[in-house]
C-alpha cells in the first residue's frame, strides 16, 4: 500500500500542487510558455491528473477532455517524493521507475521552475498534518 490512502488524496496534494503552479504569479506564465499538456497517470492507488499549462487548467481524472503532448506514468508515492524534492526526475525515467511518452525534452526543461514549488509541497503538507507524506 502506497503513502496515499486513495484517490480523492493524490488529487488533493498531487493536484494541488498543479492547481497552485497554474494560479502563482510569474510561474504560471512559464508554464504557459511551454505549450506543455502533461497528464500523469498514477498508480497505487490509480489516480490521473491532465494539466493544461498554456490555458493553466488542471482536469483530475480520467474523464480529462484535454489532449496530452507529454504523459507520465508513476505511482503516487514516485509523485510525492517528487514534490519533496527527493526524485530526479531524469534519473527515475533512465531507470524506469517513471516512464514517459511524448517530447519529453519540453517536460524537462520546466523542471528548475517546478522546484520552485517543493517548499510550497512540505508547506501544503504539513499545514494540512500529513507529515506521514513528508516523512514517506
Amino acid at each position: 500500500m502506497g503513502v496515499f490512502t486513495d484517490e480523492s488524496e493524490v488529487y488533493t496534494y498531487l493536484g494541488g500542487i498543479f492547481e497552485l503552479a497554474t494560479k502563482k504569479d510569474g510561474l504560471s506564465d512559464k508554464l504557459a510558455g511551454s505549450g506543455v499538456v502533461l497528464r500523469i497517470h498514477y498508480t497505487d492507488p490509480d489516480a490521473t491528473i491532465t494539466v493544461d499549462m498554456p490555458n493553466k487548467e488542471v482536469e483530475t481524472g480520467g474523464a480529462s477532455t484535454k489532449e496530452p503532448n507529454v504523459e507520465l506514468f508513476m505511482t503516487a508515492d514516485t509523485g510525492n517524493r517528487f514534490w519533496l524534492g527527493k526524485v530526479n526526475l531524469s534519473v527515475a525515467m533512465a531507470r524506469g521507475t517513471v516512464r514517459a511518452k511524448g517530447p519529453v525534452p519540453k517536460l524537462l526543461k520546466l523542471i528548475p521552475t517546478a522546484k520552485e514549488l517543493f517548499p510550497e509541497y512540505e508547506k501544503m503538507l504539513t499545514e494540512a498534518g500529513r507529515d506521514d507524506l513528508v516523512n514517506a
